[in-house]
């Protein structure tokens, strides 16, 4: 007998492909289809998904190459067996901080597709500019030098908008645009997200901003719950605040809030039922905390080629070297997030010297864990020695704000005395662990202030530690994590394949359709996710020897990070 119960389908439209993941009810993945940029394209010469104009830094998206992911992941699932009938939600994730500029023509197009034809062959008329820009775009260093000093400078920005200026935020990127293409700009309707474009594909109408997106703009005050006048101000340009208003519209405070019913078109072309219901899309970063039931003081981190801190948290302490968003379900939740350039990389980089230095095989990371676990914390040869701490950045940093180098110092936790040196004592084997700490005291660094105590008279720090990207398989690096970071419960690898995105707006779509009234995110998800499948606890994480070992040590830390800031001030 055929399956009959609801499915959930949610998005994930990221730099290098489209996704499209089913769930039931239980949370169990029952389809997936995806959509390479660069292998499936057609028509669109991208390399990793975007195209970039060197001169002036742009690095930015065709908008028709996502209707052509959409038509052809749509036919994928159906090809794999999907019933489109059985589908009764549907949500998004859209990777953070693109921006789509639609004409006045757009919501006509939408409502009066041909469900004979593809969306790419009748919406390439509905766009003012044929293209979006890129997180990665790095093009827009005035327009942020004059959102960052709009407000009296960063810190007045991040308290309001939850960061300061970033060249990839849609507030500057917006203000740039109606500069660079000021017809375009007055012939644009309406801007939306990438998250809120996919919601405006599948409604048939323009779809609003998720209240967790928007806090990607530099853009929305956060507290106040409105657009910040000011910041309009400065980013509507010579047709003024009223216009721009209405090109970005209103913001629902309900993360799961139901748009209205799917288009017509897709119940035509692909046999979706007239009842299913399109749920606010979020953006990236929220939809990955959304992939498991992240309670309050637990810890993110992905260990990818760069690494992120996310964490959930009911305190709003924003600073410029952070982000904070609302939570994308979770009302009175905020989200916290640091991003850091240098992760994996730079561990690569030690573990190859280690390689080459012990004739090993080259991309083995046999040697370097070994190393990581034998090197006593610090690098110190006794109790009573100095503690070594250093920076490794093969790539500019923005936390903190540093260009291409390595730093070492000797901390004397006694006097408070830090010493400039060359390396550590024994370089490179030692750098294995040096490197990794640093990577972990920068987070408990500037997560101190969000983090509480699990209780038990325990010292503030995370409940649960949960590592995801391809360093989460480094046991030796989790048990430095948990040694470094706490953590009551310990640390955890969390599984879920290159599917957190997709995970977390499908999951998103079940809680909005499902959840009885006043029902969280966090207690529906939370009842019904298997943590046994996804989950795995790899290392102890709060030593109390350990724990205060490093809370010394971050002293020094911090007071390196000052001192070099200093130095580079001043060139």
């Amino acid at each position: 007998m055929a399956a009959s119960g609801p499915l959930y389908l949610g998005f994930d439209l990221s730099t290098q492909q489209l996704k499209g993941l089913v769930v039931d009810s239980s949370l169990k993945k029952i389809h997936e289809a995806k959509f390479d940029f660069d292998a499936d394209a057609k028509g669109f010469d991208v390399h990793k998904g975007v195209l970039v104009n060197e001169a002036e830094h742009e690095v930015f998206a065709p908008v028709a190459m996502w209707l052509q992911a959409i038509d052809t992941v749509l036919a994928r699932l159906k090809d794999g067996g999907l019933d489109f009938g059985r589908i009764k939600g549907i949500s998004g994730s859209g990777m953070q901080h693109g921006s789509i500029f639609w004409n006045a023509n757009a919501e006509k197009l939408l409502s009066e597709l041909d469900s004979s034809s593809t969306l790419q062959s009748q919406l390439d008329g509905a766009f003012a500019h044929p293209f979006s820009p890129n997180w990665q775009d790095a093009s827009t260093q005035k327009e942020c030098d004059e959102f960052d000093a709009v407000l009296g400078g960063e810190v007045q920005l991040a308290n309001a908008t939850g960061s300061k200026a970033h060249h990839r935020f849609t507030g500057p990127q917006i203000l740039r645009f109606q500069r660079k293409y000021p017809d375009k700009y007055d012939n644009t309707h309406r801007i939306t997200l990438v998250s809120s474009w996919i919601a405006t594909i599948f409604l048939g109408k323009f779809a609003p901003f998720d209240i967790s997106d928007v806090c990607g703009m530099n853009l929305w005050d956060i507290k106040a719950g409105r657009w910040n006048q000011k910041l309009l101000e400065l980013t509507a340009g010579p047709s003024g605040v009223d216009v721009l208003q209405k090109k970005l519209g209103d913001v629902p405070e309900d993360g799961g809030i139901h748009l209205g019913t799917i288009s017509q078109y897709f119940i035509k072309r692909h046999g979706f039922s007239n009842d299913c219901t399109i749920i606010a899309s979020t953006g990236d970063n929220p939809s990955t905390i959304l992939a498991l039931p992240l309670r309050d003081n637990d810890a993110m981190v992905s260990l990818g080629t760069s690494t992120t801190f996310l964490m959930s948290t009911g305190q709003y302490k924003p600073d410029p070297a952070t982000h904070f968003f609302n939570h994308p379900t979770t009302a009175g939740l905020y989200m916290f997030m640091l991003c850091y350039k240098n992760g994996g990389l730079a561990r690569e980089k030690v573990r190859d010297k280690i390689n080459e230095k012990l004739g090993k095989e080259e991309n083995s990371w046999q040697e370097f864990d070994k190393l990581l676990l034998e090197t006593s914390p610090l690098a110190q040869s006794s109790d009573n020695e100095k503690m070594h701490l250093g920076l490794y950045f093969p790539r500019p940093e923005i936390i903190p704000n540093l260009p291409v180098g390595e730093w070492h110092v000797a901390y004397d936790p006694s006097s408070h005395e830090i010493q400039s040196e060359t390396s550590v004592p024994q370089s490179p084997e030692q750098d294995a662990r040096v490197i990794v700490e640093s990577q972990f005291l920068s987070l408990r660094l500037r997560s101190r202030e969000l983090v509480s105590s699990p209780g038990q008279g325990l010292p503030a720090q995370p409940r649960r530690i949960y590592l995801v990207g391809g360093g989460s398989r480094n046991k030796a690096i989790a048990k430095v994590a948990g040694e470094v970071l706490g953590g009551s419960e310990g640390v955890f690898k969390l599984d879920v394949g290159e599917n957190a995105c997709a995970l977390g707006a499908a999951y998103k779509a079940v809680w909005a359709v499902e959840r009885q009234k006043g029902e969280t995110f966090e207690e529906l998800i939370g009842k019904r996710w298997r943590e046994d499948e996804f989950v795995e606890k790899i290392a102890d994480g709060y030593n109390k020897e350990l724990w205060e070992r490093y809370g010394e040590a971050l002293k020094g830390f911090e007071a390196m990070e000052n001192k070099l800031l200093e130095e580079h001030a001043s060139k």
